[in-house]
C-alpha cells in the first residue's frame, strides 16, 4: 500500500497567498512611484553619427550618411550582428509605419557604450551588453567616416 501524502496545513497556504499577494502589491507600487528602481545618469555624448541602411544588389549592406555620403558597405554573409540588430529596428520601424526612412543614430557616450537608436521610433540599442567583438562591429563604422559630429544628438 502506498502512503498518502499529508496536507498542506491552510496556514501554510494562507501565508503563501499573502506573500504573492504582497509581492505583487509591492512591485505595482514601485512601477507606478519609481521608488525601488535604479536610474542609471546619462552620460555625455563622445560621437554619433547617423546612418541609413540599404540593400545592396550583391546582397551586401550599403551605409551611408545622413547626407547620403557613402561610409562603408558590408558584404553579403558578413557582419550577421548587424544586420539582425538592423532588422530589429527596422522591424519596429515597419510596426510603427514610419514613413521616409530617417537616419538611424549610433552615438558613442562618455562611459564608453555604444547604442544605435531610431530617432524615429525612440528604440535603442545598447550594444556593448553584446560582447567586444559584436560592439567593435559598429564602432567601426564611426571609425570609417571622418566627419563625425561630436557633441550632442
Amino acid at each position: 500500500m502506498s502512503e498518502q501524502p499529508a496536507p498542506i496545513p491552510p496556514q501554510v497556504l494562507a501565508a503563501a497567498g499573502l506573500l504573492l499577494v504582497a509581492s505583487l502589491v509591492a512591485a505595482g507600487v514601485g512601477r507606478v512611484t519609481g521608488v525601488g528602481r535604479q536610474a542609471i545618469p546619462e552620460a555625455a555624448v563622445v560621437r554619433t553619427m547617423e546612418l541609413r541602411f540599404g540593400d545592396a544588389p550583391d546582397g551586401g549592406v550599403i551605409v551611408t550618411g545622413a547626407n547620403g555620403e557613402p561610409v562603408t558597405q558590408l558584404d553579403p554573409g558578413t557582419n550577421g550582428f548587424i544586420r539582425g540588430v538592423m532588422r530589429s529596428l527596422v522591424r519596429s520601424r515597419r510596426l510603427d509605419r514610419v514613413q521616409d526612412d530617417p537616419p538611424f543614430r549610433l552615438t558613442l557616450w562618455a562611459d564608453n557604450r555604444l547604442t544605435i537608436g531610431d530617432p524615429a521610433t525612440g528604440e535603442s540599442i545598447e550594444l556593448t551588453g553584446f560582447g567586444r567583438d559584436n560592439r567593435a562591429a559598429f564602432a567601426r563604422l564611426l571609425a570609417t567616416n571622418s566627419t563625425l559630429a561630436a557633441g550632442g544628438p
